[in-house]
């Protein structure tokens, strides 16, 4: 069995993020990193509000833009990592406890590759 994680936003029933817990969806200081293949939406929109981390370095802010609503600073995304980090360089990140956010974890069959 392999561990799972599923993120959805509660108001739009969007399923963001599902995928293996691990390197696919790394969890990480309460938040979690996602790996492009596993986003299962595309609309989450870079809006160019940067922010720093002393250890982490730079990022940017994204909207979730849905059709009905936008959801601003949701994500963020580190577009220059520390490379101590690698788990969180160019991923989509979201946190792990917010309020319009449910993070299911669960377990399923393992795929062979």
């Amino acid at each position: 069995m392999q561990k799972m994680v599923r993120i959805i936003h509660l108001p739009s029933n969007t399923v963001l993020a599902e995928g293996p817990l691990g390197w696919g969806i790394t969890p990480f200081e309460g938040n979690f990193y996602i790996q492009k293949k596993h986003l299962k939406t595309d609309k989450f929109k870079v809006n160019y509000l940067p922010g720093i981390c002393v250890y982490k370095f730079l990022y940017v802010w994204m909207n979730l833009e849905l059709e009905e609503s936008t959801v601003r600073n949701l994500a963020w995304f580190y577009w220059l990592p520390n490379p101590l980090f690698p788990f969180i360089a160019f991923r989509v990140a979201l946190p792990g406890f917010h309020p319009e956010l449910l993070v299911e974890k669960f377990e399923a069959e393992a795929v062979p590759s």
